[in-house]
């Protein structure tokens, strides 16, 4: 080594050296950028990768599955090896568990491209293209609309804004460049989502939400009234710890048992009241009502019927979810390469104040007739009359 070097020194001026060296870099350079470029270009190409996305195969949907996954195979598609991909592809379809079966030409090309494409992507964290939402969680507030959200997060083929943006309600004046602006960037086949619990109580948003998109789905998600107004107080009480007994604010005239209707975390559970507002510009068949109480006992149930209500494939199952008996609620799973798991905050799962059991039996009493009109409004039957005694008791938020 001493030698060539020496050699080299002697015979090749480093001027020349350094440009050679330079040229190399600039060389390498330009070709990293030009694959870039590609992937920048990708949304807009009709290569094999959006064909095959188009053509709703079962290959491209593992393979989207796949590359969205935190699992460990996901390191291994990125340098390349698709033998992962083509396994899984094999199980689904009946193959042997070895994975032994080759696949077709036409297979290989379709999983090779759509793995290719995806990875191409990758050089740039803003791919895609953003929308729009096609699905909106409208409401309602202390219903369970965080969990829900936080649990579509874990499919592949939804992409959803992490904060509430408001916009039907608070910034609407900013327009819809501004509000398609907050939205995730989405790849063809993705569903793109946000959720603001204020927007089932806003008159205004159900008409400027049908000005916008007169096909979008509406997701509502309910709770039994009277817990979810105690949930709404004990989320109050804790940022100001000053305000009044939930029972002075429930009553206008405690002695003559008039509730105060007017008090808003009354009246957001009066749901029969807002859902008209919704149902004089979309169908019902545009809306799909979750029970926050299920949500709780058997999320995997929920999340199934919401998804398909999204036509999505059933991916977030049980498998997903374990019951967290601190909080009192069910969490995500960790995932693989994770040291914890994904558990909503510590605003979740305060421990309600105890409400006197008459006060409750008040409320009772003036939501039923409402609740009623809502079971009518939606063919569902929530039972919220049968949770009176565990309510008195004292529950979680």
């Amino acid at each position: 080594m001493a030698f060539w070097s020496g050699t080299v020194a002697s015979k090749v001026p480093r001027k020349i050296l350094f440009m050679f060296t330079l040229s190399l870099s600039v060389t390498y350079l330009f070709y990293s950028l030009m694959s870039c470029y590609n992937s920048l270009q990708f949304p807009l190409q009709d290569n094999f990768a959006y064909q095959a996305r188009s053509a709703g195969t079962e290959e491209t949907t593992l393979a989207r599955e796949q590359l969205y996954s935190t699992s460990p195979s996901f390191a291994e598609a990125q340098f390349g090896h698709e033998s992962t991909l083509l396994s899984i592809v094999d199980r689904e379809q009946g193959g042997d568990h070895a994975g032994t079966r080759r696949a077709s030409p036409t297979e290989s090309t379709r999983l090779r491209a759509a793995t290719e494409g995806d990875l191409r992507v990758n050089c740039t964290s803003d791919y895609g293209e953003k929308k729009l939402p096609q699905a909106i969680i409208i409401g309602v507030k202390k219903g369970g609309t965080r969990a829900l959200l936080e649990a579509l997060r874990v499919h592949p083929d939804v992409r959803a804004v992490g904060n509430e943006p408001h916009f039907f309600d608070r910034n609407y004046e900013k327009g819809l460049d501004w509000y398609r602006d907050l939205m995730p960037s989405t790849l063809e086949g993705q569903i793109t989502m946000e959720k603001t619990p204020s927007y089932f109580v806003t008159n205004q948003a159900p008409k400027r939400i049908h000005t916008m998109a007169r096909d979008i789905k509406l997701i509502i998600v309910v709770r039994n009234p009277v817990t979810r107004a105690i949930s709404d107080y004990t989320q109050t009480l804790s940022k100001k710890p000053e305000i009044p007994t939930f029972e002075v604010l429930a009553f206008k005239n405690r002695t003559l048992g008039l509730i105060d209707a007017s008090w808003s975390a009354l009246r957001i559970g009066i749901y029969a009241l807002h859902l008209e507002s919704w149902m004089q510009y979309f169908p019902l068949s545009q809306m799909h009502f979750v029970s926050g109480e299920r949500l709780i006992v058997d999320p995997a149930g929920e999340m199934a019927k919401v998804q398909d209500f999204l036509g999505l494939k059933r991916i977030v199952t049980d498998k997903h979810f374990y019951f967290n008996k601190t909080k009192g609620f069910p969490c995500l799973k960790k995932p693989e390469d994770s040291s914890t798991p994904r558990c909503l905050g510590k605003s979740k799962g305060r421990t309600h104040p105890k409400i006197e059991p008459d006060v409750i039996r008040r409320l009772h009493k003036f939501y039923k007739p409402f609740n009623m009109m809502f079971y009518q409004m939606t063919g569902q039957n929530f039972e919220w009359e049968q949770q009176e005694e565990s309510i008195s008791r004292g529950s979680l938020v």
